[in-house]
């Protein structure tokens, strides 16, 4: 990987969790995985499918129990008050999750509508301009592209104004034109102080990471910039000319 400069984070923790652990039956999918993420950071989780990351990510916001450990997120315990944390959190997965048979506005309307959102109006209309989709208000999801489906979801997230957002391998299936404009509008988002969790295969997108974490068979085996994981490795690179 090469360096890149990136703006730094804002100062204070969003997420700070502890030797957090998760079985389902017998298996032990996440094992004492320990970290902190940065207000207005944006930390990249990598691993292979299987790894734990996604559970990990849903333990992180309160969305699912860990057996053990212990953590806050955006100040609020992640077990005791799961609630408030969902209320400050945008969370994106892998699929695309909404109504295809809506249109982009209709869409929007109903997720503000989920969030009981008095100015629900004015915070699609906000939306749909601040993610380009204004001209595409009134256009059916389902015929969007893989881009613009993106482009919807990431717009649902930010509705109700959250402070985190978690995304599950959000570029999965998208071209590398929407991809490389969505990770700009990431950092627009970071730049506004806003912490963005982020699950992704692909290593040009964890070098626009602010940190990093990789996992594992759930266990995290290194975290740092994108640098501080290569050079702690200890590897060396050769060049045949």
């Amino acid at each position: 990987m090469s360096a890149r400069a990136l703006p730094a984070p804002v100062a204070g923790l969003a997420i700070d969790v502890d030797r957090l652990n998760k079985h389902f039956g017998d298996k032990h999918v996440v094992k004492d995985v320990s970290l902190q993420v940065q207000r207005g950071e944006i930390f990249g989780f990598l691993g292979p499918n299987g790894s734990g990351k996604t559970t990990c990510i849903r333990m992180m916001c309160g969305l699912l129990t860990p057996d053990s450990g212990s953590g806050t997120c955006l100040g609020f315990d992640i077990v005791q008050e799961s609630g408030q944390i969902k209320r400050q959190v945008g969370y994106m997965t892998q699929r695309f999750s909404y109504w295809e048979d809506l249109t982009i506005r209709e869409n929007l309307d109903f997720v503000a509508r989920m969030y009981q959102m008095r100015n629900r109006t004015e915070a699609v209309d906000r939306a749909l301009q601040d993610l380009g989709l204004a001209h595409r208000a009134n256009q059916l999801a389902g015929t969007l592209s893989g881009g613009w489906k993106q482009r919807l979801a990431l717009a649902a997230c930010l509705l109700h104004q959250p402070q985190l957002l978690l995304l599950d391998e959000p570029t999965a299936g998208v071209d590398p034109s929407a991809r490389r404009d969505f990770w700009e509008e990431l950092h627009r988002l970071a730049a506004r102080g806003i912490a963005v969790l982020v699950s992704t295969h692909y290593m040009d997108e964890a070098e626009r990471c602010h940190k990093l974490a990789y996992i594992a068979y759930g266990q995290l085996l290194a975290r740092g910039t994108a640098r501080d994981v290569v050079d702690s490795l200890g590897l060396s690179t050769w060049r045949l000319i």
